[in-house]
């Protein structure tokens, strides 16, 4: 009975997005806030979603990132650049979910 109701309380917790659209991330844990910044000001987005989906140890992290500065560049070094504005931060992570897009101007 135990296991039940706490699959259910695990399952009935929300989602947390964010996006550059909203006010400065509020609600975000103190990693997710690191990485959130430093892309803000990297790579000036028009849509970012951060969120540290190890269940807030800070172990991984999944990163949506739409940006301008992509436009012209292949896959791999929209990536890249990611990787290089968070590199500091993510150091002591087990890993990063990387997903970008070109935004219109």
């Amino acid at each position: 009975m135990f296991q039940a109701a706490r699959t259910l309380a695990l399952r009935s917790t929300p989602l947390r997005r964010f996006s550059a659209a909203a006010a400065a991330a509020t609600g975000l844990t103190q990693g997710e806030e690191r990485i959130y910044k430093l892309l803000q000001s990297s790579l000036a987005p028009a849509k970012l979603n951060v969120k540290d989906v190890s269940g807030g140890c800070g172990a991984m992290y999944a990163v949506e990132v739409a940006s301008v500065k992509f436009k012209g560049q292949s896959l791999v070094k929209q990536h890249r650049m990611v990787v290089a504005a968070i590199e500091e931060e993510i150091k002591s992570a087990h890993g990063v979910q990387i997903k970008t897009e070109v935004a219109e101007n």
